[in-house]
């Protein structure tokens, strides 16, 4: 007898229904990927193009700072850290060494996995609110550092040579669609990954270590190796996508790449999409980075702080109307069984 004969009808058609919803979430990845993929045969304005580009960049960090905080429940503030360790690797592998950016990025995340561990061999027997005040610490020390640092130029910055466009520097000075579709590519691979992740034994270990860590590690779940993981993945694409920055722009500063405003953009629209949802990040990033553009281009001018008015009053009339995210807009609505 087979061992799929033996396996109960329900569990049967569960197992297939799990399986459907997987490629469907595959499906629609594609073909979101697609559509994407084909703005810029459409859209041809420089600062919408700037706006697509920023906006798949929060998805790619905002995606990274899920993995640790939305599904493993660690609420970092300091992921700027590693996204500044990023830009700093991969612009001073090119202008010091002549080192591609390809694998500048590659090496700042290595970097900043590295780093992540370990401070996360300390920071993790924190819990809570006391862990989150530790990562702001740490993040505005690593800006101090990189203010004071005379090899990376200290609170002046780096600024790239200037050459022809090329795919092997990242530099191109007269065309952003290049910077689109590679940031797009960045959205792609983390986000694969952690839909790899998220069925698996280690997305159901996050899962278990965010709703109850007592109770998850009574049940066999490896707590600190769980977070470490976590901790180690989310670095490493956060300074990824710090390395694809300092590209894009050309230059970099301590205030350009590890302000603490770069932790809360990467955050918040995981937050405000659905924190610890697959699609959460990058529905988030579509609404809030679109926003923030354009009432700084329209209403910031004046300098009296309306776009910053209009802005945050957005954000909180969503936060109030969907406090688990606006994911949950796109959830059935199931009627109560009496």
């Amino acid at each position: 007898m087979s061992i799929v004969a033996t396996v109960p009808p329900p569990a049967r058609a569960e197992a297939a229904a799990f399986l459907r919803r997987r490629r469907l979430e595959l499906a629609g990845a594609a073909l979101v990927a697609a559509l994407v993929a084909c703005l810029p045969l459409v859209v041809r304005d420089v600062y919408t193009q700037n706006v697509i580009i920023l906006t798949l960049l929060y998805a790619a960090l905002s995606q990274s700072w899920n993995i640790l905080g939305g599904y493993c429940g660690q609420i970092s503030l300091g992921h700027a850290l590693y996204f500044g360790i990023g830009a700093y690797a991969t612009s001073l592998l090119y202008t010091k060494a002549g080192i591609l950016p390809w694998f500048g990025m590659a090496a700042g995340g290595i970097v900043a996995a590295a780093v992540a561990l370990a401070l996360g061999y300390q920071l993790f027997r924190l819990a809570g609110h006391y862990f989150t005040i530790a990562t702001i610490v740490l993040a505005e020390a690593g800006l101090l550092l990189a203010n004071n640092w005379d090899y990376a130029g200290a609170a002046t910055g780096i600024q790239w040579p200037y050459g022809p466009d090329s795919w092997a520097t990242l530099q191109f000075a007269r065309n952003k669609v290049p910077y689109i579709w590679f940031a797009l590519g960045l959205v792609a691979i983390t986000w694969l990954v952690t839909w790899l992740i998220e069925n698996s034994r280690w997305g159901y270990w996050w899962r278990a270590v965010k709703d109850n860590a007592d109770a998850a590690e009574s049940l066999g779940v490896m707590i600190f190796r769980s977070k470490m993981a976590a901790a180690a993945i989310s670095a490493f694409f956060t300074a990824a996508g710090g390395g694809f920055y300092a590209a894009f722009v050309s230059y970099i500063d301590p205030e350009s790449t590890m302000n603490f405003s770069f932790s809360l953009l990467m955050a918040l629209p995981a937050v405000l999409g659905g924190i610890g949802t697959l699609w959460g990040p990058a529905l988030g990033a579509a609404i809030l980075i679109p926003l923030t553009e354009l009432t700084r281009s329209f209403l910031g001018g004046g300098g009296k702080g309306i776009d910053l008015i209009v802005y945050g009053a957005l954000i909180m009339a969503i936060a109030l109307a969907r406090p688990e995210g606006l994911i949950s807009l796109f959830r059935r609505v199931r009627a109560p069984h009496g």
